[in-house]
C-alpha cells in the first residue's frame, strides 16, 4: 500500500497586481533577457513602489541576465497592501518563449516548497505569434510539475509543494485556460506517480485495478482481459512475455465517448506498453540497467493518464486506450531465445532477444485494435529502445509514422505542450533485417534498433494512419531540470492531450 502522497498546487486568478494580493508569501515576476539588458515583466513597477526597492539595481548587483531558469531572490518584510509578503522571486524567461515560461515556473515552484502561497505574472509571458492561453498552460505546467514528489518514507515526504498559486493581472482568457492547463499538467503528474511506484507493489493486476479506479472516477467504460481471455483470443506476445511472472498478463481496454451534443466524428486508439518490471528475461539486463525498469510501463501510464483527462479537455472524438500489461522476469516458465510466438493476427515472431519484449506486447495490442476497434487513427507510446536514446539524447522523443499529416499534427502538439519529438524514418532499407529463417519476423535485428522496432510494429497496423512514439529517450530524467524532476517524466501525456483537443488529421 502506498503512503499518502503530496498534491500539486491549486490555482486561482485575480485581476489585481501580484503585490496587492493580501496573504501571499511570495511574488514571482518574469525577467526577460533584452538586447540592452534585463527587462522586468508585468507587475514590477507596482511591486517596486510597494517594497521601496529598485529591482533593476538588485538584478544588476546579482549579475542577472534574464537567462531561462535563472532565479534571483529578494527577502522582504511585507508591504502596506500585503504584510504577509516575505520573498520576491525574479525568474528568467529568456526571450519569453513557452519553454522559458515552463522552466521559470518550475524553478519558482522549487523555491516555494514548504511555503503557503505564490502570486505571479509568469503566465502573461507569451510570444507575439502565440495564443496567450498557451502561456498560461505553460506556467501551470511548470508550477505543477516542478512541484512533483513521490515518496515511500516512513516519516513523510521530503517537502510539501506550495499549495496555492495566484495568477495575477488575469483576464477572462487566463481564467478559461486554467482548467485545460491543470488537465494537461495533472495527466503528466498521474503518469509520473504510476511510473514511480515500485515493482513489488506495481504488477499487472495492480495496474488494472488503478485503471478500474480511473474508469469509475471519470465515467469511462472499461474491460480488463484476464489470462483466460488472452489465451482464448490468441494474444501470443503478451502471454509469452508474461509467462515467467506469478502475475499473469492483462490487457486493459478503456473507452471515452465525447459528451458534446454534436455527432462525434472519428475514432482514435492509443496503445501503451505496460511492462511493470523488465529484467530483460533470460537475455538478462546488466544490474545497473535494471534499476529503473519499474518505469518500463510509462507508455501504459501515459495512456491511462490521457484517458482520465479527456473529458476535462472536452475531447471531441471517441478515444479507446489499450494498455498491454506484463512483467518480464525469469523463472522456469520464461520465454527463451529461439522461441516462436504467434500474435493476435496470426503473424509469427522468432524471439532472438527476450529483452526486446515491448514490441511483442504492443504487436498484440495494435493488431487487436485494427481488427476489433476499426480506428481512424492509431498511436502507440512506449519506452521501447535504447537506440532512440543514443540517436536523440534525453530531450527528444522519437516519432515514427506512416502518415505525413498525422506526424505533423503530433509534432506541432508536442512543441506547444513542451514535449518535443523528432521525426524518424521508417526506412525500408532495414526491412530485410527483420527476416527470420523460421518465422515471419525476428524480434531484435542487431542494427538500427529504433527503426527496426518501428518497422516490426508497422506490420500490425495495416493501412490505418499510425504513429509510434518511442519515449525511451525521454521517459526518465537523471536530475531536476525545468519541469522535469529526477525519475519518470510522464512524457507524452501533454502531447497527446494537446493533439486530441484539436481536429484530427484523419477521420474528422
Amino acid at each position: 500500500m502506498l503512503p499518502s502522497q503530496v498534491s500539486p498546487p491549486d490555482f486561482a486568478t485575480s485581476s489585481a497586481p501580484p503585490s496587492g494580493i493580501n496573504g501571499v508569501e511570495i511574488v514571482a515576476l518574469p525577467v526577460f533577457a533584452g538586447a540592452d539588458g534585463v527587462v522586468l515583466g508585468p507587475g514590477a513597477a507596482t511591486l517596486a513602489d510597494g517594497v521601496g526597492i529598485d529591482l533593476f539595481e538588485v538584478l544588476d548587483f546579482a549579475g542577472a541576465t534574464g537567462a531561462v531558469g535563472e532565479v534571483t531572490r529578494i527577502p522582504v518584510a511585507g508591504t502596506a497592501d500585503n504584510p504577509s509578503l516575505r520573498l520576491i522571486v525574479l525568474a528568467g524567461v529568456g526571450e519569453g518563449r513557452l519553454d522559458g515560461v515552463r522552466r521559470a515556473a518550475a524553478e519558482v515552484a522549487r523555491v516555494a516548497r514548504n511555503r503557503a502561497s505564490v502570486a505571479t505574472t509568469l503566465h502573461l509571458v507569451s510570444p507575439a505569434d502565440t495564443d496567450p492561453a498557451l502561456a498560461a498552460e505553460a506556467a501551470i505546467a511548470g508550477f505543477v510539475l516542478g512541484s512533483f514528489a513521490f515518496h515511500m518514507r516512513s516519516d513523510g515526504p521530503p517537502f510539501v509543494p506550495v499549495p496555492h498559486v495566484v495568477l495575477a493581472l488575469s483576464d477572462e482568457s487566463v481564467t478559461e485556460a486554467v482548467d485545460a492547463g491543470l488537465a494537461l499538467a495533472g495527466a503528466s503528474w498521474r503518469a509520473r506517480v504510476l511510473s514511480t511506484v515500485p515493482a513489488n507493489i506495481k504488477n499487472p493486476a495492480w495496474f488494472a485495478d488503478q485503471a478500474r479506479d480511473v474508469a469509475q472516477a471519470h465515467n469511462i467504460d472499461i474491460e480488463v482481459m484476464e489470462y483466460d481471455d488472452l489465451v482464448k483470443g490468441g494474444f501470443g506476445g503478451l502471454l509469452g512475455v508474461g509467462a515467467a511472472s506469478p502475475w499473469a498478463p492483462r490487457m486493459v481496454r478503456l473507452t471515452y465517448k465525447p459528451r458534446r451534443s454534436i455527432k462525434s466524428k472519428g475514432h482514435v486508439v492509443l496503445v501503451g506498453k505496460g511492462i511493470t518490471f523488465d529484467s530483460g528475461g533470460l537475455s538478462i539486463k546488466p544490474g545497473e540497467s535494471m534499476a529503473t525498469m519499474k518505469r518500463d510501463m510509462t507508455g501504459g501510464a501515459v495512456v491511462l493518464a490521457v484517458m482520465a483527462a479527456l473529458a476535462e479537455v472536452d475531447c471531441p472524438v471517441k478515444v479507446t486506450g489499450l494498455i498491454c500489461l506484463a512483467e518480464n522476469v525469469i523463472s522456469g516458465d520464461a520465454l527463451r531465445p529461439g522461441d516462436v510466438l504467434t500474435h493476435y493476427n496470426g503473424r509469427t515472431t522468432e524471439v532472438t532477444n527476450t529483452d526486446a519484449e515491448g514490441r511483442l506486447v504492443l504487436a498484440d495490442g495494435l493488431a487487436f485494435a485494427v481488427d476489433k476497434l476499426k480506428p481512424d487513427v492509431l498511436v502507440d507510446v512506449a519506452t521501447l529502445t535504447g537506440g532512440i536514446r543514443v540517436a536523440l539524447g534525453q530531450h527528444l522523443a522519437g516519432l515514427f509514422s506512416n502518415d505525413e499529416d498525422l506526424a505533423a499534427h503530433l509534432a506541432a502538439a508536442g512543441e506547444e505542450a513542451g514535449e518535443p519529438t523528432w521525426r524518424m524514418p521508417l526506412a525500408a532499407i532495414y526491412e530485410e533485417r527483420l527476416a527470420s529463417k523460421i518465422a515471419d519476423a525476428d524480434n531484435c535485428p542487431p542494427v538500427a534498433s529504433g527503426i527496426t522496432a518501428a518497422l516490426f510494429l508497422q506490420h500490425f497496423v495495416g493501412e490505418v494512419p499510425w504513429a509510434h512514439l518511442d519515449i525511451a529517450s525521454v521517459g526518465d530524467a537523471v536530475k531536476d531540470e525545468g519541469e522535469w524532476t529526477a525519475g519518470p517524466t510522464g512524457f507524452g501525456a501533454r502531447l497527446l492531450l494537446r493533439w486530441l483537443r484539436d481536429p484530427l488529421p484523419k477521420g474528422s
